[in-house]
């Protein structure tokens, strides 16, 4: 990536040479060239929100900024960045979006995320922290920033604008105003499951900003929670991909012998669902973990795994996660254990399955979604 001060070499997390997608784009660009040209002053407290993959702090590495995150792959890949230009461990500090935000902020530069819901949380966890003086940057492609978008800046902070787009990049620009009250933050939002999806019947709901059906139970997911497994005994279970958790909180309510281990690489995700879980006072035992799919598992630990695995990468359609989501669990399973997904029928995850496993089964299907079962031989 060209920046004002050099060349940059980055990468996402976690690196394969296959994958054409770059770790930057020319928002990332738009917004470095601003800073730049403006000579804006990055001195005081730099707090850079939904930084992709640390193109942004790796850039300002030099003025210490503090990145803020939901994603465990785009923190990984910051480390990565980092280290491979000689940043120092302490030169940039990496929080989660769970994280208290820092007290002061002079310089707030953020990437619109895909969630409105996600940016709405942030910026009313960061308004205490803004002051008339704090210089307000977003940055994002055109069709990511939308009339939505800017009001929901204006409404949190103060007047805004838009820049004219460069190669398909838009900048925005707000002027932090005093507020005697600002808007309360409605999240996390709190909903009740609707009656006829098995164990999960009439039970709460706890979702975090940005995560996936904020309000309601997608039709994916009740899909699928009519065609779960039984499971019997201490098996060990893995919700992947657990966004707020619903799939794995049904299978321990349905078997409280069971160990549940929800993962997701975002904060925001498996924040939810240990809330989720602990709303419906689920008896056994339970792990949360924020990671990079079933890397850290041991092999041949696991008994079921359930995923409905992402084929979104920010506004890129890809089905690396999903492999990679298969080949961990392929891996994580004992011998006999199974892995069950649910996914778009046009995503052709049986022919991924077969290649990885030898076999797969198709369990239940309906106009839109499949529910397949992998065995581990």
């Amino acid at each position: 990536m060209t920046t004002p001060w050099g060349e940059l070499a980055l990468s996402r997390f976690p690196e394969d040479p296959r994958d054409r997608l770059r770790a930057w784009d020319a928002s990332d660009e738009y917004l470095l060239r601003h800073l730049a040209e403006q000579n804006i002053p990055l001195s005081g407290t730099v707090v850079v929100v939904g930084d992709r993959w640390g193109a942004l702090v790796t850039a300002l590495a030099a003025h210490r900024p503090v990145q803020i995150t939901d994603s465990y792959l785009a923190q990984e890949a910051t480390r990565a960045n980092l280290a491979r230009h000689g940043a120092e461990p302490g030169d940039v500090r990496l929080l989660t979006t769970q994280d208290p935000p820092p007290e002061r902020v002079d310089v707030l530069l953020v990437r619109v995320p895909k969630s409105l819901a996600l940016l709405e949380d942030q910026l009313l966890r960061l308004a205490p922290a803004v002051h008339e003086g704090t210089v307000v940057v977003g940055a994002g492609m055109v069709k990511e920033i939308h009339t939505s978008t800017l009001q929901l800046f204006e409404r949190i902070l103060g007047p805004t604008r838009t820049s004219l787009a460069e190669r398909k990049a838009r900048l925005i620009f707000c002027t932090p105003q005093p507020a005697a009250e600002r808007p309360a933050n409605p999240w996390p939002y709190t909903y009740t499951l609707p009656d006829g999806i098995g164990a999960v019947s009439g039970r709460t709901v706890v979702n975090h900003a940005g995560v996936f059906c904020a309000d309601r139970l997608d039709i994916g997911t009740r899909f699928f929670l009519g065609h779960l497994p039984e499971s019997k005994g201490g098996r060990r279970v893995v919700d992947l991909g657990c966004g707020n958790g619903v799939v794995g909180t049904a299978m321990a309510l349905a078997n409280p012998e069971a160990e549940v281990l929800f993962v997701d690489e975002s904060f925001q995700a498996v924040a939810s669902a240990e809330a989720t879980y602990k709303a419906n006072g689920v008896p056994g035992h339970a792990e949360f973990r924020v990671g990079d799919g079933l890397a850290g598992v041991p092999a041949g630990s696991v008994d079921l795994v359930l995923n409905n695995p992402p084929f979104h990468s920010h506004q890129a359609t890809t089905d690396s996660t999903a492999w990679r989501m298969f080949t961990g669990a392929r891996r994580a399973l004992r011998p006999g254990g199974e892995l069950w997904v649910i996914g778009n029928r046009h995503l052709g995850y049986h022919v991924k399955l077969r290649r990885l496993f030898g076999n797969s089964q198709l369990v239940a299907s309906d106009a839109k979604f499949v529910v397949l079962r992998a065995v581990r031989k």
